[in-house]
């Protein structure tokens, strides 16, 4: 059963950065759809960013292009994203998902019953 823990949520200043961090267990990172959500109060959930397993592809959502990265440290079996120049707006609970994946190709839709979720990290950006 593949369970994720979602790390170093945080408050942080306007244009500061910061990273969160996303054990995974039950499965091997690499083999894996990767990706990092948010929600906002009031709002819906969103995709931030995504990467399919191998990996070797990663895609943004515009809000967050240039500024944010997610990455895999495949010896710590962890999904990264690291987060810079932050606004008020990047504030919310920040979600791990994984979902299985083919090697090298695209991912899914993240609204699969298979898609698994961690418990939600909560980052806070002010002015």
């Amino acid at each position: 059963q593949v369970q994720l823990v979602e790390l170093g949520g945080d408050s942080v200043q306007a244009g500061g950065s910061l990273q969160l961090s996303c054990v995974v267990s039950g499965a091997e990172i690499e083999d894996r759809c990767m990706a990092w959500f948010r929600q906002a109060p009031g709002k819906e959930r969103e995709m931030v960013a995504w990467m399919n397993a191998g990996p070797s592809i990663t895609s943004y959502a515009a809000s967050v292009k240039g500024r944010f990265a997610i990455s895999e440290e495949k010896r710590k079996n962890t999904l990264l994203l690291r987060m810079g120049s932050l606004k008020p707006d990047d504030t919310g609970t920040y979600y791990c998902a994984s979902a299985p994946g083919e090697l090298y190709k695209t991912c899914g839709t993240w609204l699969e019953d298979s898609v698994v979720w961690g418990q939600g990290a909560q980052v806070t950006v002010s002015v």
